[in-house]
């Protein structure tokens, strides 16, 4: 659990180098444009804040997987990022052409106060991601006060996301790392009940510990996805051919041991939604059963299950959820997924949806609006609901 944090908004910007470490971390096509622009348009309050209050602005983002090596420019750099974050702010964002070195301090000096400044990709230094010390050093010389707005990279000991903080007067969480800490740190601390968890996806042991922290706190948890295939076989109900992970069996019957002793009312599918392989060609067939025949797979939640998940929601105070029902990528096997995020729009509850493929699928449905809060941190959302520490919360309380 994170504890208050200092934030963007309690301190003096004016004149100040203000170092936004933020997440533009944005899908391209082949023609270098962004294709979703939600990262970008979550750090703008953060960022027309610190404009606002005469800031001289600089942001630093990673993009993609460079692995510390600035020759594949063309495919990793941040220039259309900073061509689409130009079109929402309505004002020029200047691109540096490296996130380090005198150029950049060249640029940071010329910048006047109420500009923008975008460093280049930050991964073309392999001292990013090893964190070290000089390049640390390095990325404090640019900055007054330094910020962390970028939840999605906060499970990460980067330099940019934790170590250059050390080298730097004034540190503060931007808007977003507040909305999400205080969010999520309420899922964990304070959920008003009853308190409903939405787990999906096709593995039990990326949950795991997710699952054994939301054990102890939620009323009802709702199992979806191929992860639903494993608890059914290992409770010895027959799945055909539906991927199970066969080594995780003993851990999913010790999963709903757990449940039962704590006496959450611990959901597994009732219907399915199958065919013969994972085609999106392949016939539909809907099993009326929780047994799945020989010779067909489970690919999604089926109607009388989405039902049964759906009054869940609806009479839920708190719904966490994260994981598709289903192969949702695939039209056929999408209903359980969509399902779910309308009935959690329809739901009076404090919804909170933890990033990843759920947070893609309420974007596709278009019920962002609709949710009191939309992560943008996949992985960095569960190793929070994990109950682990986020390096780049961490620093933040110090």
């Amino acid at each position: 659990m994170a504890a208050q944090i200092r934030t963007i908004d309690q301190l003096d910007l004016a004149g100040k180098r203000v170092f936004i470490r933020v997440d533009f971390n944005v899908p391209l096509d082949e023609k270098g444009r962004v294709t979703d622009d939600a990262r970008i348009r979550a750090a703008l309050p953060t960022i027309r804040h610190a404009i606002g209050k005469k800031a001289r602005v600089i942001l630093a983002s990673h993009l993609g997987r460079p692995k510390g090596d600035p020759s594949d420019k063309e495919k990793f750099s941040l220039e259309p990022a900073a061509q689409r974050l130009s079109e929402l702010l309505g004002i020029d964002v200047i691109l540096a052409d490296d996130c380090i070195g005198d150029g950049v301090k060249k640029a940071v000096a010329d910048l006047p106060e109420g500009k923008v400044l975008l460093l280049e990709n930050l991964r073309f230094h392999k001292g990013e991601e090893a964190n070290e010390e000089s390049f640390c050093r390095e990325l404090a010389s640019l900055a007054d006060v330094w910020v962390n707005d970028a939840f999605g990279t906060a499970h990460r000991a980067h330099a940019s996301t934790a170590g250059m903080a050390r080298f730097v007067k004034e540190k503060a969480g931007g808007f977003l790392i507040q909305k999400e800490v205080e969010y999520l740190g309420r899922v964990l601390a304070k959920p008003e009940r009853p308190f409903v968890a939405i787990l999906g996806g096709a593995k039990v042991s990326d949950k795991i510990k997710v699952l054994e922290n939301l054990i102890g706190k939620a009323d009802s948890v709702l199992i979806g996805g191929a992860m639903a295939y494993t608890f059914l076989a290992a409770k010895g109900v027959p799945v055909g051919k539906s991927r199970v992970e066969q080594d995780k069996l003993e851990l999913a019957r010790k999963i709903l041991d757990q449940a039962k002793a704590k006496g959450v009312d611990f959901e597994l599918p009732v219907d399915h939604v199958c065919a013969t392989e994972p085609k999106e060609t392949a016939e539909r067939v809907v099993v009326n059963a929780q047994a799945i025949p020989d010779g067909l797979m489970g690919l999604d939640i089926g109607p009388k299950t989405l039902d049964r998940y759906r009054q869940r929601i609806l009479a839920a105070k708190t719904v966490f959820w994260n994981g598709p029902m289903g192969l949702f990528e695939q039209k056929p096997w999408a209903e359980g997924t969509f399902g779910v995020a309308k009935a959690m729009a329809e739901s009076p509850a404090i919804t909170v949806v933890g990033g990843g493929d759920s947070a893609a699928a309420v974007e596709e449905a278009g019920l962002v609006d609709r949710m009191k809060h939309v992560s943008t941190g996949g992985g960095a959302s569960l190793e929070f609901i994990e109950g682990r520490e986020l390096p780049g919360v961490k620093i933040l309380e110090e």
